[in-house]
């Protein structure tokens, strides 16, 4: 078994821009689990969220050029690229399409389903951050980040203006950067 170094992040966007597969496969290694269960909040479906976790590492390999170091850190700006394509696949007309259809799993139960083990994310320490936010804070963010929802559904959903989703979301925000520090 090869035994791979760690890198810092500096080490590993340098590695990445250069287009060094070492870097790839690290990244893989050490994120991909994290990066799958977002995209499994979002969409829930195993076969579209393995696919979308595929996809969303060849956007940060083609797209690694683009991540600026003075804009946060390397695994937020992956979260971001995952989130994003969970929610633009979740919106999508094939989405629509699939969810339409009479899915054979749905009929007669997924027996599959008993053997998925579900990765926790909160290796992060994510859970105790949020505890930190007002609960009306809170339920915005989780349902932005963690659901898939955008500021217009969150509005609709929760019955409050759509400014008012806007101004908890932004202060949320500034007290999760005052938090993380």
């Amino acid at each position: 078994m090869l035994v791979q170094p760690d890198y810092t992040d500096e080490q590993l966007i340098d590695l990445l821009k250069s287009k060094d597969q070492r870097a790839y496969i690290y990244l893989y290694d050490h994120y991909a689990a994290a990066l799958f269960g977002m995209i499994k909040r979002i969409i829930g479906e195993s076969e579209e969220s393995t696919d979308l976790l595929q996809e969303t590492f060849v956007k940060i390999w083609r797209n690694i050029d683009q991540f600026d170091t003075s804009k946060g850190r390397l695994f937020t700006w992956m979260v971001h690229v995952a989130r994003n394509t969970a929610i633009d696949f979740k919106r999508s007309s094939q989405s629509k399409r699939n969810s339409q259809t009479n899915n054979i799993e749905l009929i007669i139960g997924d027996e599959d389903e008993k053997l998925v083990t579900y990765i926790s994310t909160d290796h992060l320490g994510l859970n105790k951050v949020m505890e930190c936010l007002r609960a009306d804070y809170r339920i915005i963010i989780d349902m932005a980040y963690f659901q898939g929802y955008t500021q217009e559904e969150i509005s609709k959903t929760l019955d409050i203006p759509l400014g008012t989703v806007k101004t908890r979301a932004r202060a949320a925000l500034m007290q999760l950067k005052q938090i993380l520090g």
